[in-house]
């Protein structure tokens, strides 16, 4: 199926098309802001699961059905779209990503896709022929689990092709990041040098730091970084048109700053917020501690943001052996790290609970998940979602590798596995190293999860992954490489239906944000937010769900992204 055009044509149906509209209604109703007519509409309500026609007003949707219904709505000044056979969604909605890190990654040294240490080095030779001597290189993408060389970069691979900069690249799950001798150098890192809280510093043989920094140790050379800052502002500005262009209505954003909140603010009070943001501010901060004392803030600025979670950490990433586990790693003489001592999170989460903030914790490995729901079972006493109608709904980001035993408590707790499809796909080729073939009948469990009443919504994590709607969607529900594969050890049977993948980027990530009642499905009172493709998620082959092109991005009725 070759991609749809959809021109706008407020004033192109020609006005024999709209007479019969209207001439099809009896009643007479106030006139819509904005139509769109004349494409397959998938609801998600029960009552009314398909239709071909919405009508908006105020933001809101006033109308759904066919054609013939959806003709009292229009007036002389209503903007009708005719969707030409597009298919329309509910909205999508990133549970997990970070907004700003994809903006600099936008903006940056790039350098997802590198192929090899060898790659990599000539990209960082090639950059550094743009920096003066002594100034810094710094990017971010990397991830070696592909590479040939089969290992980290080092500094000797840094040093050997930029001798004169200081040269510092972060992972691509932003866990990890490799340093060059002069970077480390203005860290003050040597080989005396002691793991720092919640962190690693590799070394080799020789005890020499071979210029791995692992989570905590991350921030003794990111603090000393001068002259490569990208204008936070702008970065943000090209993280939403991104979002825009890939169907995205919504984020949710898992760990910002207060600073953030501000520019967010501000941009939205320009008119230049086109999507919906929802806030997890990191912690423990001091930005936390204000968000405790000040209280949550739901819908500033037209129900375009919302600041009413915390973003805390248990543990790292399974790709640079930081994810906690109960046993050690396959592939090396380790468990994994706590990032923050479980005491500190239990004072924080019961702050939390007590002012109505939403909690959310990384946790990955199978020894973090658990130490999670074991605190959270303490703080909640019992509240579980059919319990409490203002539930905490707290969250565990990630939710990657649960022991069997664990995988149950999540639903009887009412704890939100919020979790991200493609990392099922990218990690499990090399997870089973990792990890063994028994534990990874606990990896990426998507399906005994939903089985055991636990709502799932999908996030991307970018720019850990690429951030497309269309790659979680094909991760949930194919469970195979983006060329197909699916290897031993893979799990088909945990895979997602198609029915469920959708509902976890609409549905289940408005339910896991407190905007059911708003949001995650196109219904009469719901905002008119909207995502359409060419092409049908629900019934293509698995392979075309990646061939899908975005045709309209509509936020509150207003179409922020149409494709040309």
């Amino acid at each position: 199926m070759t991609p749809i055009a959809v021109p706008r044509i407020s004033s192109v149906l020609s006005a024999a098309c709209l007479a019969l509209l209207v001439a099809a209604c009896a009643k007479q109703e106030p006139p819509a802001d904005a139509v769109f007519v004349g494409g397959v509409v998938h609801t998600l309500d029960p009552a009314k699961p398909s239709a071909e026609a919405i009508a908006v007003r105020d933001g809101r949707i006033v109308a759904v059905g066919s054609k013939d219904e959806i003709g009292p709505f229009i007036g002389d000044a209503t903007e009708v779209t005719d969707l030409q056979g597009a298919v329309v969604y509910p909205g999508f909605t990133d549970a997990h990503m970070h907004l700003e890190g994809i903006g600099e990654r936008e903006l940056e040294f790039n350098l997802e896709g590198t192929a090899s240490v060898a790659d990599l080095k000539a990209k960082v030779k090639a950059r550094a022929a743009t920096v003066a001597p002594g100034g810094w290189v710094v990017g971010r993408g990397w991830i070696e689990t592909h590479w040939p060389e089969g290992r980290f970069p080092s500094r000797a691979d840094l040093d050997a092709v930029a001798p004169d900069h200081a040269v510092y690249l972060t992972r691509a799950d932003g866990h990890a990041s490799v340093a060059n001798s002069k970077a480390l150098a203005a860290g003050g890192i040597t080989r005396a040098t002691q793991d720092p809280a919640g962190g690693r510093l590799l070394k080799d043989a020789k005890g020499e730091p071979t210029g791995m920094l692992i989570d905590g140790a991350q921030a003794l050379v990111e603090s000393k970084i001068v002259g490569a800052e990208i204008d936070p502002v702008a970065a943000l500005k090209a993280a939403i048109a991104r979002e825009q262009r890939l169907g995205w209505t919504g984020v949710q954003d898992a760990g910002v700053s207060w600073a953030v909140v501000e520019r967010m603010r501000a941009l939205c009070a320009a008119g230049e917020l086109g999507l919906r943001w929802y806030a997890a501010l990191d912690a423990p901060s001091d930005d936390a501690a204000k968000l405790i004392a000040q209280g949550k803030s739901v819908g500033e600025c037209d129900g375009r943001i919302t600041v009413r979670a915390l973003k805390f950490y248990m543990d790292g990433a399974l790709g640079s052996r930081g994810a906690a586990l109960l046993a050690k790693y396959g592939d090396d003489d380790s468990d994994g790290l706590l990032r923050n001592e479980p005491a500190l999170l239990a004072e924080w989460y019961a702050k939390a609970l007590a002012a109505g903030i939403q909690v959310e914790t990384h946790a990955i490995g199978d020894r973090g998940n658990r130490i999670v729901l074991d605190l959270y079972e303490k703080a909640l006493a019992g509240q579980t979602f059919s319990e409490k109608k203002g539930q905490a709904r707290w969250r565990i980001e990630h939710a990657q590798v649960i022991s069997p035993a664990d995988l149950p408590r999540f639903a009887a707790l009412g704890v939100i596995p919020s979790m991200q499809p493609s990392h099922a796909i990218g990690d499990l080729f090399f997870a089973p190293k990792r990890l063994g073939a028994e534990r990874l009948a606990g990896a990426y469990a998507w399906r005994t999860l939903i089985d055991s009443g636990a709502i799932v919504p999908a996030g991307s994590d970018a720019p850990v992954e690429q951030g497309d709607p269309r790659i979680e969607y094909y991760a949930a529900v194919a469970r195979r490489s983006l060329d197909g594969q699916q290897l031993e050890g893979w799990h088909p049977e945990q895979a997602m239906t198609r029915d469920e993948a959708l509902k976890a980027l609409t549905l289940w990530p408005a339910y896991a944000a407190f905007e059911e009642a708003d949001r995650g499905a196109i219904m009469v009172g719901k905002r008119a937010d909207l995502t359409v493709f060419d092409r049908d998620l629900l019934a293509v082959p698995e392979a075309d769900i990646l061939k899908a092109q975005v045709v309209m991005t509509v936020v509150g009725g207003e179409v922020v992204f149409e494709a040309e």
